[in-house]
């Protein structure tokens, strides 16, 4: 039995979650045919208060759309050191978009408000790019699943508005902060031009992400993803699984944080585990003693069929997830007390 938390993306679909993607009504969703695509859109802009949403393929190509629509080439996105889009996108925004990012040394993958302040370029200094969109991730996938606070997203909301800034949420994770934080989507709509939130990660499903905003933003949206080469065909079968799982899978994610937090316990008492990062969702990072090599530590849990990530810097990541088991999770937490 191979018991696989590197990532809460390798989950497979439960048979009740086929049997909903089998019997999907489909159509051709680039004509804006597919009913099931278009009741999944619908659905996920009402939670969040907006007018429409898009399916895409993945969170990587919402994001990119996110950036593309926000920006012109020239033009700078303000993130934080952390952000999935800097570090785990291939460069995607230079590359499409054509901007750069002014990255901020934010806490676990958040920053301030301030920070936010600091980091514009004046707009009549014409030497420096200018600034034009501030992005956000929540949870943080490096900063280790953190949550970030309402009210200082509220705060940046009113600096972004003050300096003409766009305001896109990378929400791949929203749901676990939603949960964790006992917050509503809606809270989240009100702040956000845009918003994309990923399916697979956490809610099981095989594939797709969807980004949220108004008509204008989402008109724009529609163009760039066609331009990126996401239109589909018949995505229904997809969509339908998106579906299932915003019913059935979202609070249970108490229970892969309820299971990280006891993972990130037992590894505190590892010694040879310098730190454990504080565990408020389904990510747990920690680093090894200088002393301790981490491709030997990586295989020592290998070999007792467990994968984990190796995350660069000598930090190390464990995600629980849908197919992480309570038998899965008790071999785990007695491999780890033998370590």
């Amino acid at each position: 039995m191979i018991i696989d938390l590197r990532s809460d993306t390798v989950t497979k679909p439960t048979s009740e979650m086929l049997d909903a993607m089998m019997s999907a009504k489909v159509g051709d969703d680039v004509y804006k045919e597919d009913d099931t695509i278009n009741k999944l859109e619908k659905r996920i802009a009402e939670m969040f208060g907006k007018s429409h949403a898009m399916f895409f393929p993945s969170g990587t190509m919402a994001n990119q759309t996110a950036i593309k629509i926000h920006t012109q080439p020239g033009e700078q996105v303000i993130c934080d050191k952390y952000a999935h889009i800097y570090n785990y996108e291939g460069g995607g925004a230079s590359f499409n978009s054509g901007v750069s990012c002014k990255l901020i040394n934010g806490n676990r993958g958040m920053f301030t408000a301030e920070d936010v302040t600091a980091a514009i370029n004046p707009p009549d200094f014409y030497h420096s790019p200018l600034s034009s969109l501030v992005e956000v991730e929540n949870t943080t996938n490096k900063g280790g699943g953190a949550c970030w606070d309402l009210n200082e997203l509220e705060k940046i909301k009113t600096i972004c508005k003050t300096h003409n800034l766009g305001y896109h949420l990378d929400g791949a994770r929203l749901w676990n902060a939603l949960v964790a934080k006992n917050e509503t989507a809606t809270q989240y709509g009100a702040l956000f031009d845009t918003i994309s939130v990923c399916l697979s990660k956490g809610l099981g499903c095989p594939i797709g992400s969807i980004l949220t905003g108004d008509e204008a933003f989402m008109n724009k949206a529609l163009r760039v993803r066609k331009i990126l080469g996401g239109g589909m065909r018949q995505g229904g079968f997809l969509a339908a699984a998106g579906l299932y799982a915003l019913d059935h899978n979202i609070t249970r994610l108490a229970e892969d944080h309820k299971r990280a937090k006891e993972l990130g316990q037992q590894l505190s008492t590892c010694s040879s585990i310098k730190s454990v990062e504080p565990s408020e969702t389904n990510i747990v990072i920690f680093e090894l003693h200088d002393d301790v090599d981490s491709n030997q530590f990586i295989l020592k849990l290998k070999a007792h069929n467990i994968l984990i990530s190796d995350m660069g810097q000598g930090k190390l990541r464990l995600v629980t997830h849908l197919d992480y088991t309570d038998s899965m999770h008790n071999k785990v937490l007695e491999i780890l007390h033998t370590l």
